[in-house]
Protein backbone atom coordinates (compact mmCIF):
# COMPACT_ATOMS: atom_id res chain seq x y z
CA UNK A 1 0.00 0.00 0.00
CA UNK A 2 1.10 3.55 -0.73
CA UNK A 3 2.41 5.96 1.87
CA UNK A 4 0.15 8.95 2.44
CA UNK A 5 0.27 12.60 3.47
CA UNK A 6 -2.63 15.02 3.84
CA UNK A 7 -2.96 18.80 3.49
CA UNK A 8 -5.76 20.39 5.49
CA UNK A 9 -6.51 24.10 5.83
CA UNK A 10 -7.87 26.53 8.36
CA UNK A 11 -10.47 27.65 5.77
CA UNK A 12 -11.35 27.45 2.11
CA UNK A 13 -8.79 29.11 -0.19
CA UNK A 14 -5.92 28.67 2.28
CA UNK A 15 -3.94 27.15 -0.61
CA UNK A 16 -4.52 23.44 -0.05
CA UNK A 17 -4.85 22.61 -3.74
CA UNK A 18 -1.58 24.26 -4.73
CA UNK A 19 0.31 22.88 -1.72
CA UNK A 20 -0.89 19.38 -2.63
CA UNK A 21 0.12 19.96 -6.24
CA UNK A 22 3.56 21.11 -5.07
CA UNK A 23 4.02 17.92 -3.05
CA UNK A 24 2.91 15.85 -6.05
CA UNK A 25 5.59 17.51 -8.18
CA UNK A 26 8.31 17.15 -5.52
CA UNK A 27 7.58 13.45 -5.03
CA UNK A 28 7.55 12.93 -8.83
CA UNK A 29 10.93 14.64 -9.08
CA UNK A 30 12.16 12.30 -6.34
CA UNK A 31 11.25 9.35 -8.59
CA UNK A 32 8.13 8.30 -6.67
CA UNK A 33 4.91 7.37 -8.42
CA UNK A 34 2.45 9.83 -6.87
CA UNK A 35 -1.31 10.38 -7.08
CA UNK A 36 -3.58 13.11 -5.67
CA UNK A 37 -6.81 12.38 -3.81
CA UNK A 38 -9.72 14.41 -2.48
CA UNK A 39 -12.64 12.43 -1.15
CA UNK A 40 -15.24 15.19 -1.61
CA UNK A 41 -15.14 18.22 -3.88
CA UNK A 42 -17.71 20.92 -4.50
CA UNK A 43 -17.45 22.67 -7.87
CA UNK A 44 -19.69 23.75 -10.71
CA UNK A 45 -17.14 22.89 -13.38
CA UNK A 46 -15.95 19.32 -13.73
CA UNK A 47 -13.35 17.60 -15.89
CA UNK A 48 -14.25 14.69 -18.15
CA UNK A 49 -11.69 11.88 -18.02
CA UNK A 50 -10.56 9.82 -21.01
CA UNK A 51 -13.16 7.16 -20.11
CA UNK A 52 -15.99 9.71 -19.87
CA UNK A 53 -16.20 10.12 -16.07
CA UNK A 54 -16.46 13.40 -14.15
CA UNK A 55 -14.05 14.66 -11.50
CA UNK A 56 -12.94 17.89 -9.85
CA UNK A 57 -10.47 20.07 -11.73
CA UNK A 58 -8.14 20.60 -8.77
CA UNK A 59 -7.18 16.92 -8.80
CA UNK A 60 -6.62 17.14 -12.56
CA UNK A 61 -4.11 19.94 -11.98
CA UNK A 62 -2.47 17.87 -9.23
CA UNK A 63 -2.32 14.81 -11.49
CA UNK A 64 -0.58 16.94 -14.12
CA UNK A 65 1.91 18.04 -11.45
CA UNK A 66 2.52 14.36 -10.69
CA UNK A 67 2.93 13.58 -14.39
CA UNK A 68 0.03 11.11 -14.56
CA UNK A 69 -3.33 10.72 -16.29
CA UNK A 70 -6.27 12.04 -14.23
CA UNK A 71 -8.79 9.41 -13.17
CA UNK A 72 -12.11 9.65 -11.34
CA UNK A 73 -10.79 7.64 -8.37
CA UNK A 74 -8.76 10.72 -7.43
CA UNK A 75 -12.03 12.51 -6.54
CA UNK A 76 -14.71 9.92 -5.69
CA UNK A 77 -17.38 12.41 -4.49
CA UNK A 78 -18.13 15.51 -6.55
CA UNK A 79 -20.97 17.88 -5.60
CA UNK A 80 -22.17 20.24 -8.34
CA UNK A 81 -24.44 22.89 -6.79
CA UNK A 82 -27.86 23.24 -8.40
CA UNK A 83 -29.18 25.83 -5.89
CA UNK A 84 -28.29 27.39 -2.54
CA UNK A 85 -29.72 24.29 -0.86
CA UNK A 86 -28.85 21.34 -3.08
CA UNK A 87 -26.38 19.69 -5.45
CA UNK A 88 -26.01 17.04 -8.08
CA UNK A 89 -24.15 14.10 -6.56
CA UNK A 90 -21.47 12.40 -8.64
CA UNK A 91 -19.87 9.24 -7.23
CA UNK A 92 -16.70 7.85 -8.81
CA UNK A 93 -17.39 9.82 -11.95
CA UNK A 94 -21.06 8.90 -12.44
CA UNK A 95 -24.20 10.90 -11.61
CA UNK A 96 -26.26 9.54 -8.69
CA UNK A 97 -28.91 12.27 -8.85
CA UNK A 98 -29.83 15.59 -7.25
CA UNK A 99 -30.46 16.00 -3.54
CA UNK A 100 -30.94 18.77 -0.97
CA UNK A 101 -28.09 19.49 1.41
CA UNK A 102 -29.85 18.00 4.44
CA UNK A 103 -30.38 14.68 2.66
CA UNK A 104 -26.76 14.57 1.52
CA UNK A 105 -25.48 15.22 5.05
CA UNK A 106 -27.76 12.47 6.32
CA UNK A 107 -26.50 9.99 3.73
CA UNK A 108 -22.87 10.91 3.19
CA UNK A 109 -21.38 8.38 5.64
CA UNK A 110 -22.94 5.68 3.47
CA UNK A 111 -20.51 6.83 0.75
CA UNK A 112 -17.44 5.80 2.77
CA UNK A 113 -17.19 2.40 1.00
CA UNK A 114 -17.13 4.22 -2.37
CA UNK A 115 -14.42 6.55 -1.09
CA UNK A 116 -12.28 3.72 0.28
CA UNK A 117 -12.62 1.65 -2.89
CA UNK A 118 -11.34 4.61 -4.89
CA UNK A 119 -8.52 5.27 -2.41
CA UNK A 120 -7.47 1.62 -2.25
CA UNK A 121 -7.35 1.38 -6.05
CA UNK A 122 -4.81 4.21 -6.08
CA UNK A 123 -2.90 2.91 -3.06
CA UNK A 124 -2.38 -0.40 -4.88
CA UNK A 125 -0.90 1.40 -7.89
CA UNK A 126 1.13 4.31 -6.50
CA UNK A 127 3.98 4.89 -4.04
CA UNK A 128 2.49 7.98 -2.38
CA UNK A 129 -1.01 9.47 -2.14
CA UNK A 130 -1.24 13.22 -1.51
CA UNK A 131 -4.65 13.97 0.01
CA UNK A 132 -6.34 17.36 0.02
CA UNK A 133 -8.94 18.18 2.65
CA UNK A 134 -11.82 20.63 2.23
CA UNK A 135 -12.73 23.79 4.10
CA UNK A 136 -11.56 23.37 7.69
CA UNK A 137 -11.33 20.38 10.05
CA UNK A 138 -12.63 22.68 12.82
CA UNK A 139 -16.09 23.12 11.32
CA UNK A 140 -17.50 21.58 14.48
CA UNK A 141 -21.09 21.57 13.20
CA UNK A 142 -19.99 19.12 10.47
CA UNK A 143 -17.52 16.95 12.40
CA UNK A 144 -19.87 14.11 13.30
CA UNK A 145 -20.27 13.06 9.65
CA UNK A 146 -16.91 14.22 8.30
CA UNK A 147 -15.57 12.24 5.33
CA UNK A 148 -13.07 14.73 3.91
CA UNK A 149 -10.87 16.09 6.73
CA UNK A 150 -9.99 14.32 10.01
CA UNK A 151 -12.67 11.70 9.34
CA UNK A 152 -10.78 10.62 6.23
CA UNK A 153 -7.36 11.06 7.86
CA UNK A 154 -8.40 8.53 10.51
CA UNK A 155 -9.73 6.07 7.92
CA UNK A 156 -6.43 5.96 6.02
CA UNK A 157 -4.06 6.84 8.91
CA UNK A 158 -2.74 9.97 7.22
CA UNK A 159 -0.33 12.42 8.87
CA UNK A 160 -1.62 15.96 8.39
CA UNK A 161 -0.05 19.31 7.52
CA UNK A 162 -2.33 22.23 8.45
CA UNK A 163 -2.12 25.37 6.30
CA UNK A 164 -3.23 28.88 7.21
CA UNK A 165 -3.50 31.87 4.87
CA UNK A 166 -1.55 34.92 6.04
CA UNK A 167 -3.14 37.06 3.29
CA UNK A 168 -6.45 36.97 5.17
CA UNK A 169 -4.88 38.24 8.40
CA UNK A 170 -5.00 36.53 11.78
CA UNK A 171 -2.99 33.53 10.65
CA UNK A 172 -1.82 32.64 14.18
CA UNK A 173 -5.42 32.65 15.43
CA UNK A 174 -6.42 30.56 12.39
CA UNK A 175 -3.86 27.88 13.15
CA UNK A 176 -4.09 27.87 16.96
CA UNK A 177 -7.89 28.06 16.94
CA UNK A 178 -8.15 25.16 14.51
CA UNK A 179 -5.80 22.98 16.56
CA UNK A 180 -7.63 23.79 19.80
CA UNK A 181 -11.04 22.88 18.36
CA UNK A 182 -9.83 19.40 17.39
CA UNK A 183 -10.09 16.30 19.54
CA UNK A 184 -6.91 15.12 21.27
CA UNK A 185 -6.42 12.17 18.89
CA UNK A 186 -6.86 14.53 15.93
CA UNK A 187 -4.27 16.98 17.26
CA UNK A 188 -1.75 14.15 17.38
CA UNK A 189 -2.26 13.57 13.65
CA UNK A 190 -1.05 17.10 12.83
CA UNK A 191 2.68 16.90 12.09
CA UNK A 192 3.27 20.50 11.01
CA UNK A 193 1.72 23.93 10.55
CA UNK A 194 2.19 25.92 7.34
CA UNK A 195 1.92 29.70 7.11
CA UNK A 196 1.01 30.01 3.45
CA UNK A 197 1.31 32.99 1.06
CA UNK A 198 3.91 34.77 3.21
CA UNK A 199 5.95 37.55 1.58
CA UNK A 200 8.59 39.83 3.05
CA UNK A 201 11.04 39.63 5.95
CA UNK A 202 10.57 36.32 7.74
CA UNK A 203 12.35 37.52 10.89
CA UNK A 204 9.35 39.78 11.65
CA UNK A 205 7.23 36.61 11.81
CA UNK A 206 9.63 34.61 14.00
CA UNK A 207 8.35 35.63 17.50
CA UNK A 208 4.82 34.55 16.54
CA UNK A 209 6.10 31.27 15.11
CA UNK A 210 7.98 30.53 18.34
CA UNK A 211 4.87 31.22 20.43
CA UNK A 212 2.72 29.10 18.11
CA UNK A 213 5.20 26.21 18.38
CA UNK A 214 5.09 26.50 22.18
CA UNK A 215 1.30 26.60 22.37
CA UNK A 216 0.72 23.78 19.86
Amino acid sequence: MAKVIMIQGTMSNAGKSFLAAGLCRIFKQDGLKTAPFKSQNMALNSYITRDGLEMGRAQVMQAEAAGIEPEAAMNPILLKPTSNMGSQLIVNGEVRGDMPAKEYFRRKKSLIPDILRAYDSLADEFDIIVIEGAGSPAEINLKADDIVNMGLAKLVDAPVLLAGDIDRGGVFAQLYGTVELLEEDERKMIKGLIINKFRGDKTILDPGVAMLEEKC
